[in-house]
């Protein structure tokens, strides 16, 4: 197991261990994780213990159950979640699976924000992505996409083929990172010379700032993204009840 607060109660440590073990691949994804008797088994503890494991990993989306079948490691689908407040076309109903477009990749010394969100040392570097997201050669969306240089050095030489049109299955394809889950901060401000040039606006637009924190199934950071749309192109929409 990994090393646990012993003053965690025995289901937590074990729920923190089975997550942290998705983490690193040793569950993919879709996959079938160790039944109930083999975990019981593998911590040398009662079934009922480790129910209460999966319960909270069920709870907080890490896993699935499907009846007769097993327990899974749920798959989160972040392909149009971002696209959820722009309208799109002329009705803003349709469905798309927007192209995208990396303009650029570097190696840089990250902000105190980004060092932050990303959980970096004071010396260690992050890895830049400048990308457009278009659909039928309209420009949505501008995003900076910040990842950890050491879990994604090579993301720098891979052929940009390998990183488009998605990057979290990317993320799992070539580095066993999985996305589980990820918090988002919504604000609107006056875009900078660089934004509304990427978004072919005029200087001064206003533009809608999503910030992006993607994190795995252990809780640890995998990658910090700042994206910008037109704000008058942006619809917020929720179901009060």
């Amino acid at each position: 197991m990994i090393k646990a607060d012993p003053r965690l109660p025995r289901y937590q440590q074990i729920r923190d261990d089975i997550a942290a073990r998705i983490a690193r691949g040793e569950w993919k994804a879709g996959e079938a994780i160790a039944t109930e008797a083999e975990l019981s088994s593998i911590y040398g503890v009662a079934i009922g213990t480790i129910r209460r494991a999966i319960d909270e990993l069920a709870s907080d989306g890490v896993i699935e159950r499907a009846h007769g079948r097993g327990m899974f490691v749920r798959r989160a689908d972040f392909s149009t979640s971002l696209f959820r407040f722009f309208r799109l076309g002329s009705s803003g109903e349709r469905s798309i699976s927007p192209d995208s477009r990396i303009l650029s990749r570097s190696l840089a010394t990250p902000s105190d924000i980004v060092r932050d969100r990303l959980r970096l040392g004071p010396e260690d570097n992050a890895i830049r992505m400048i990308r457009l997201r278009t659909d039928g050669g309209k420009v949505l969306l501008r995003e900076e996409i910040w990842l950890s240089a050491t879990l994604f050095g090579p993301i720098l030489d891979m052929d940009i083929a390998m990183l488009t049109p998605l990057l979290y299955p990317a993320y799992e394809r070539h580095f066993g990172r999985i996305v589980a889950r990820a918090k988002e901060r919504l604000t609107v401000e006056t875009a900078d010379a660089n934004v509304a040039c990427d978004l072919e606006a005029p200087a001064g637009s206003s533009v809608v700032r999503i910030e992006r924190q993607a994190i795995d199934h252990a809780d640890h950071p995998l990658e910090w993204r700042t994206s910008h749309g037109l704000a008058d192109q942006f619809v917020y929409e929720v179901d009060v009840h």
